[in-house]
């Protein structure tokens, strides 16, 4: 894991921590254990009081969980240096829920905005525009530059993204195509992400008036479950503004969401 960026808000880094820690609590310990066998070395996986065989299905998915646990492991060690170099003292325990959010998307039936959502979205499906040339990051072309810098963000911030993908809302005869819609792992829920960067056209403000109408009708409220950040011009966005953003957002989906369901491995 790469992170460019080593700033965190507070609650969003303790989140973190959080998550890997019960990660870490749930993910077997396992060791391979090497021994010789009629004059060949032979591999074992020991968890616990019990050995399998590599081949075996248990042992892939074991050697599957041993790859999990490794990564986790390294991205815990990162977060815990970011914590004692910010903020220091313990850090605060939170109790990992799923927030179930929901959103309508023509039926009467909500669609839980989990993992399984996201992964049934299409990245970069939006071609009614052309997109310049000029704004590319890892193997996608972005409308501005301000674009191209949010996908880096969350890319560094190891926050899995589709951009610009085809999503029915209620209400609405055709798709829409949101900037962005990442994906928090620490809460199984997806957001919505719209950046506006023409703060100065009246036209352009006027359509953000339209995209939040759109949003709402389909039972999203704004900061929970979608957010708009702005940019003046073709520049940069700063990625405080971000972090501040995404800070509240997750927070307020731990702390007002009524409908919650425990994270089960």
């Amino acid at each position: 894991m790469e992170i460019i960026d080593k700033y965190m808000p507070r609650e969003y880094l303790a989140l973190k921590i959080n998550y890997c820690r019960w990660q870490l609590k749930h993910l077997p310990k396992v060791k391979i254990q090497e021994r010789t066998l009629n004059g060949s070395l032979k591999k074992r996986l020991v968890t616990g009081r019990h050995r399998y065989s590599p081949e075996s299905r248990t042992g892939q998915d074991l050697y599957a969980k041993m790859a999990i646990r490794d990564c986790v492991e390294k991205e815990l060690a990162v977060y815990e240096a970011m914590w004692d170099l910010y903020f220091k003292g313990p850090v605060p325990e939170f109790d990992l829920e799923k927030t179930a959010r929901t959103l309508y998307t023509g039926s009467d039936t909500p669609v839980v905005m989990n993992k399984a959502y996201f992964d049934s979205l299409k990245n970069d499906a939006n071609t009614n525009y052309p997109k310049p040339a000029f704004y590319f990051f890892n193997g996608t072309y972005y409308r501005s530059e301000a674009e191209r810098s949010i996908a880096v963000f969350y890319t560094n911030m190891g926050i899995p993204f589709k951009y610009e993908p085809e999503v029915m809302l209620a209400g609405l005869r055709k798709p829409v195509y949101p900037d962005f819609v990442p994906y928090f792992k620490e809460v199984d829920s997806c957001k919505f992400h719209e950046h506006l960067g023409i703060m100065g056209s009246s036209d352009y403000i006027r359509d953000s008036k339209i995209k939040f109408g759109n949003f709402t009708n389909a039972g999203l409220l704004q900061d929970l479950d979608f957010y708009f950040t702005y940019s003046s011009g073709d520049t940069i966005l700063d990625t405080r503004f971000l972090h501040a953003k995404i800070n509240a957002m997750l927070i307020g989906s731990m702390t007002c969401c009524t409908e919650k369901s425990p994270f089960l491995y």
